[in-house]
């Protein structure tokens, strides 16, 4: 793959910070669920939290390839610090740079692109999933706000973040095509965010349920057109696939480096375990996949990057990615046998994180439904 050598200058500056800053306290952040807030502050100085965004409104001014290679980087060394950033940019800064008014965009944007404040993107709800439709949370427009009531749970960010873009039904009758999406900020009346969930994964990363009662919205901060809401979610979600196959990358790759290191130092049988066959199979194969996803995930990337259909594409690059990332992960682990099963060794922690790549921004059943459509309308 080729890249431009701004691109290459980024990966290899957010390479050696993540060497430097993310990796040395990845294994004790995981541990004890600390949110990374000092590194964030240290990338959002570097600019990596505006990286696809104009430098009008306070970005890096690069694109959606050089997003997928920064995240790809902070995923090898920790999974909580790549999720951060990538829900902060690709499911709140995103979509108010894409749906919003000038005002809005003027307002939110350059604190969200310099890292100044961190956002979150509030879509899923106790009784729908991937069953979006299904959302009970409500929004009443009286007078100059709308006044919205309901409760959001896996909350990305949830507890850090300032700004929140938020859904919800303004004409319940319709279904999907009655929701609409709203800009809501930290401190709201009504907006009550609860405690931080404790995961199997990306245990640093700050999950979150909120709970939203008589919460009066300004007018103005509507985000898109009443109704339109879900289609703006689509959009969003299909932007934030590539960065989620991005992470789910890094964490392959970060694992399979991990495990190729051990396999040339651990001695069984009289030689080193990486001569035998059965192991240099397995790093064959995790090399091999992880390639392949990492393909699709720039492919993705640069149809986005020339304003070209890429919905089908960023599901594919997902659904491969983050399936491929849990093998790679489980052979890392088998790699590293009975060291593997402890939590002294990182591979572990790969695997754990790996599994959230299958879950977030669609699970690989809805990747399926994604695909299979889009196929079929070419067929």
């Amino acid at each position: 793959m080729e890249f431009t050598d701004e691109q290459i200058m980024l990966r290899d500056m957010v390479r050696d910070f993540t060497r430097n800053e993310i990796e040395p306290i990845s294994a004790e952040i995981d541990e004890t669920g600390e949110f990374p807030m000092q590194n964030i502050k240290k990338m959002a100085e570097l600019g990596l939290l505006g990286i696809p965004f104009p430098e009008e409104y306070g970005g890096s001014d690069m694109d959606t390839v050089s997003l997928a290679l920064a995240l790809e980087e902070v995923a090898k060394a920790c999974g909580s610090t790549c999720l951060t950033i990538a829900a902060h940019i690709s499911l709140c800064a995103t979509p108010i740079y894409l749906f919003g008014t000038e005002a809005q965009k003027r307002k939110y944007l350059p604190a969200l692109a310099k890292g100044e404040v961190l956002g979150s993107f509030c879509l899923t709800e106790p009784g729908s999933g991937s069953d979006a439709g299904a959302a009970k949370t409500t929004a009443v427009l009286e007078g100059d706000h709308y006044i919205l009531n309901g409760s959001k749970m896996y909350v990305t960010n949830g507890g850090v973040a300032e700004t929140f873009v938020v859904f919800a039904k303004t004409s319940p009758d319709k279904g999907v095509n009655g929701i609409s999406a709203f800009i809501v900020e930290r401190g709201t009346d009504g907006f009550a965010i609860g405690n931080k969930e404790d995961k199997l994964g990306v245990r640093a990363s700050d999950t979150r349920a909120i709970s939203i009662e008589n919460c009066k919205v300004p007018k103005e901060n509507l985000l898109g057109k009443e109704n339109e809401g879900f289609k703006h979610a689509l959009v969003t979600l299909d932007g934030g696939r590539i960065g989620i196959g991005a992470m789910a990358v890094g964490l392959a790759q970060g694992a399979m480096e991990k495990a190729g290191a051990y396999a040339k130092e651990r001695e069984a049988f009289g030689k080193t375990i990486s001569d035998f066959q059965a192991i240099r199979w397995m790093l064959a194969d995790m090399a091999t996949e992880i390639e392949a996803a990492r393909h699709l995930v720039f492919h993705a990337a640069r149809l986005r990057d020339h304003d070209k259909p890429y919905a089908k594409e960023a599901a594919m690059a997902k659904l491969f990615a983050s399936e491929m990332a849990m093998r790679a992960t489980k052979n890392a682990i088998q790699i590293f046998g009975g060291y593997g099963f402890c939590k002294d060794y990182p591979v572990e922690r790969y695997w754990r994180d790996a599994k959230l790549t299958v879950i977030g921004e669609g699970t690989s059943e809805i990747q399926r439904v994604v695909i299979s459509r889009e196929v079929l309308k070419q067929l």
